[in-house]
């Protein structure tokens, strides 16, 4: 067997199968490019879901991350510790919010968010206990706790893990209608993603984001932006909501804001919604360390300075001009915004992990999602040049 098969064998041995990847080992990775255990590079087209939107190994973030690492890397939270003032202070600042709440995975943040959003219902709205109800969209991601999945509409995801968590409302997402006439007094809280990755990079009608934030205001409730991989830089603008102009209530953020080298997650909101917390009822030992403090830091600088939203703007244009030209043929639709895009292939041309192995073959990583579809979201500091060379192997691959 060659040294990718042992590998793959090993793995497949010792750990649960809850995970499906493509068979590549990777051992090394610098920018764009991963290189596997037997010295083939791949160009990555998916940056950790988002995680990596700086790129593998971004010398800004390692330094950051090896000076703190020889300082102190934890305290928990039964101390202060001189990172954590800063970061909270400037990840505030940056969302224009007042308050953050640090945790370290994108599921433990919306957790986090779904429990102030009940809290803040109780002791701020006055909803009668145990009532709460929070909206949802059908199709949605927002991680796999056992909470997350009660709410969840995909099969796979919510299948074989009840009971499931009541006090969710699911709408078709994109009908404000239907949304409208699913809050009621006792709802706390709409929870959306500004654009639904996992679904297939669905982009709401124009006018949705802007229709939620005005009902919600008008009825009393949370308007919760999920923007764990839309957010900071993906879709050309910071936040994803920014396309429309809003400004939600509050903010759940997680992969790109640790870089791709430690998990860092927060909701970010007002001293009115975060201020119902008092102390022993929420936590983390992790959350908020000197470490993740560090990096998130580090990529709040980069982010200020707007370099990496203005070159997902622009490359992003680039690639659904390119993928334009293919809807028609090999390509059913195209979806997306900035450097994300949802690739609808012509079932006759394989599945979506079928073409995802194609394109692994040829030296480019992607991930199938639902049926035919594969999702671009390359790092956002790629080169045009090497976004054109994996643009081309995939026309070379829907040519096949």
């Amino acid at each position: 067997m060659s040294t990718t098969q042992d590998a793959i064998a090993a793995a497949e041995a010792h750990s649960a199968h809850n995970y499906h990847p493509l068979p590549v080992v990777v051992a090394t990775a610098e920018g764009a490019w991963m290189t596997d255990v037997e010295g083939r590079r791949y160009l990555d087209m998916l940056a950790g879901y988002s995680a990596l939107n700086f790129g593998h190994g971004n010398r800004r973030l390692i330094d950051a991350a090896k000076a703190q690492l020889e300082r102190v890397t934890l305290t928990s939270r039964a101390f202060h510790h001189d990172r954590f003032a800063d970061f909270c202070a400037q990840l505030a600042e940056f969302c224009g919010m007042e308050m953050v709440l640090p945790m370290n995975t994108g599921a433990e943040a919306v957790e986090t968010a779904v429990k102030t959003a009940r809290k803040w219902g109780y002791r701020v709205k006055g909803v009668p206990d145990g009532t709460a109800k929070i909206v949802v969209a059908a199709d949605n991601f927002h991680g796999r706790t056992t909470t997350i999945v009660s709410f969840s509409t995909d099969p796979e995801a919510r299948d074989g893990y009840g009971p499931y968590t009541p006090g969710f409302e699911i709408v078709p997402y994109g009908d404000l209608a239907a949304l409208d006439a699913a809050v009621t007094d006792d709802t706390v809280a709409v929870l959306l993603e500004p654009i639904q990755g996992e679904a297939g990079v669905l982009v709401p009608p124009p006018g949705y984001l802007e229709g939620v934030r005005r009902l919600t205001r008008e009825r009393d409730v949370l308007f919760i932006a999920d923007e764990i991989q839309s957010g900071l830089g993906r879709t050309g603008k910071t936040f994803a909501c920014e396309h429309e102009g809003v400004v939600p209530d509050m903010y759940v953020l997680g992969k790109a804001l640790g870089g791709g080298v430690v998990p860092v997650s927060a909701v970010v909101s007002s001293a009115a919604v975060l201020g119902v917390h008092r102390p022993g009822e929420h936590g983390s030992t992790f959350g908020g360390n000197p470490l993740a403090c560090a990096v998130a830091l580090e990529v709040l600088a980069m982010l200020r300075t707007g370099e990496y939203q203005e070159r997902a703007a622009e490359l992003g244009d680039h690639l659904h001009r390119e993928l334009g030209l293919l809807v028609g043929g090999a390509v059913r639709e195209v979806r997306g915004r900035g450097l994300w895009a949802g690739v609808d292939v012509d079932p006759s041309k394989g599945s979506g992990r079928q073409v995802s192995e194609r394109l692994m073959e040829r030296g480019v990583l992607v991930k199938d999602t639902h049926g035919s579809t594969i999702r671009l979201a390359p790092p956002l500091m790629i080169s045009k040049e090497d976004l054109d060379w994996g643009l081309e192997r995939l026309r070379e691959v829907l040519a096949d």
